[in-house]
């Protein structure tokens, strides 16, 4: 399993951007694989919470600073 982290950095965009290019990265990704997502839509923080419960993949983690919201998703199998 390749331990990489991929980093999607989606800052400045609105939703729904940010989920759909997680999506789209996700879709490109090998089960199992890590996805860091770096945001700064306050509305992004629901919206990763809601799709993992629904697409089966895991939230990680799940975490703002300074305005920044740091998602880490990891692929479902």
């Amino acid at each position: 399993m390749n331990e990489e982290v991929r980093i999607l950095d989606v800052k400045g965009l609105n939703c729904p951007m940010p989920l759909l290019k997680a999506k789209k990265a996700l879709n490109e990704m090998a089960a199992l694989e890590q996805l860091q997502v770096l945001a700064t839509d306050p509305g992004s923080v629901r919206d990763f919470e809601v799709f993992c419960q629904q697409s089966g993949h895991l939230l990680l983690q799940s975490e703002e600073h300074d305005g920044t919201y740091t998602y880490l998703l990891q692929k479902k199998q």
